[in-house]
């Protein structure tokens, strides 16, 4: 591999660079997650691969002009996730036309095709459009593409690509400290007082009996939160309509009576940093979310996936991450016996010639990294831990009273403006949603009737 000059300029796609210090408020009004905190995992994880001493590095999401960049930028690395899939369609479109007005090279790590876990996907001839023009305008400036898994690579090759074009690398987020990874037990089995972190895929009908089930057999489990909508319940105390209403009648936590919420039993990070720390002090972690899940093992915690997708399936199964068909769980699963039925060891006897796979996949597109000789990421590191984060959102059940008088006077003295999401209220298990708008013009209205 030929060294580059100094420095070398890389524009890394990125909602958040791991460096920035944002709030609460302005990670939800700006979208610094890209909608799940888990972006924010792979992105690091590149971000410090790439930190060599070389390298200068600036991530976005590619507001510049094509002119811009070609100009400004030596390089351009794109981690993606399951972004082979319908609803991505006109996003992959937007990224082609970039690609195809690009002069510098490009590397695409880690992108994924999500289907069922019967491999069934939607909308499957706009898609293969979609996928094709990028594919192929990634592939003009870059000798290969990165994949998750051999889903995938499959689903590729069914599109024309050969195997000398896709190579299977994982998910970087694997790779955040390169070659060393190794999990082990911290305790033999786990028991009604361990300290759980369960991860949710609130769409994921099933999760929503396991929630509540684990919220009263173990009191020591933390619901780790990732998706945006839990996030505005949290701060605002509403759950988007167009998500929530599906919800409701499956148990999964998007309203303020359920236990994990009532009982200020869920976590919201903002930052890596600060949730692989946190994460640090479990026994276990489980559930539906990859790199929830990821994050767990990256802080030494002993982590199982349940797989509901083929995106969440070819990444565990590559990595040899322990898991389980969400479709083949018994009618009432127990982490204990989760727990006590997974395998860590092949993940770990694997990951050494795993992570040779991905820095051969670096080499061949000319990316230097940290694990090479001469190279390190202490300077990445040490900037990481200097960045003073914000703690964790937690719900205001577990707010003092002097915060809560705090919030109370703000609002009555702000300005009032018309609510665009529906207030949920659920009492005696009926639901009851209303507008705060139509309320105020009914009232009104009786007013007026002397009513």
């Amino acid at each position: 591999m030929t060294d580059h000059a100094n420095p070398y300029r890389i524009l890394l796609r990125a909602h958040k660079d791991p460096l920035r210090v944002a709030s609460a408020e302005a990670t939800l009004r700006q979208d610094l997650i890209g909608g799940n905190t888990g972006n924010l995992v792979f992105s690091q994880s590149v971000r410090r691969l790439l930190s060599t001493e070389q390298a200068q590095i600036t991530t976005g999401i590619f507001r510049h002009p094509p002119d811009r960049i070609n100009a400004d930028f030596d390089h351009l690395v794109i981690p993606l996730a399951n972004a082979f899939r319908p609803t991505y369609a006109d996003r992959l479109d937007r990224l082609s036309e970039l690609l195809e007005q690009l002069t510098i090279p490009v590397t695409v790590v880690g992108v994924g095709a999500q289907a069922s876990l019967g491999g069934r996907r939607r909308d499957a001839e706009v898609l293969d459009r979609a996928v094709s023009r990028f594919v192929r305008a990634a592939l003009r400036k870059s000798p290969t593409i990165g994949v998750r898994g051999e889903f995938t690579l499959d689903y590729l090759n069914s599109l024309g690509f050969g195997a000398d074009e896709v190579e299977v690398i994982g998910c970087p987020s694997m790779f955040m400290y390169g070659p060393d990874l190794k999990i082990t037990r911290k305790v033999d089995a786990l028991t009604p007082e361990s300290p759980i972190a369960l991860n949710i895929s609130p769409y994921v009908a099933a999760l929503g009996p396991i929630s509540l089930d684990h919220a009263e057999r173990y009191p020591n489990l933390i619901y780790q939160a990732q998706n945006w909508q839990t996030l505005e319940l949290m701060i605002n105390g509403t759950y988007p309509m167009r998500e929530g209403a599906k919800m409701l009648t499956t148990g999964v936590p998007v309203t303020l009576d359920h236990p994990l919420i009532r009982q200020n039993r869920v976590r919201f990070f903002l930052d890596p940093r600060t949730w692989f720390e946190h994460l640090a002090q479990y026994d276990f972690s489980f559930g539906t979310r990859i790199h929830g899940n990821i994050a767990a093992l990256l802080a030494g915690t002993p982590a199982l996936v349940l797989a509901h997708d083929s995106r969440t399936l070819e990444l565990a199964q590559y990595h040899r991450i322990p898991h389980r068909k969400i479709t083949d769980l018994p009618e009432r699963p127990d982490a204990a016996e989760l727990y006590a039925e997974a395998d860590w060891e092949p993940l770990n006897a694997g990951h050494a010639e795993r992570w040779e796979t991905f820095a051969a996949f670096l080499d061949r597109h000319r990316l230097r990294h940290v694990y090479r000789p001469g190279e390190s990421a202490e300077r990445f590191d040490a900037e990481l831990a200097a960045a003073d984060f914000p703690p964790p959102v937690e719900t205001l059940m577990g707010a003092d009273p002097e915060r809560l008088y705090a919030l109370k006077r703000r609002a009555a003295s702000g300005p009032r403006r018309k609510p665009k999401l529906l207030r949920i209220d659920r009492d005696a298990g009926e639901l009851s949603v209303s507008w705060r708008v139509a309320a105020r013009r009914l009232r009104r209205v009786l007013r007026r009737s002397g009513s």
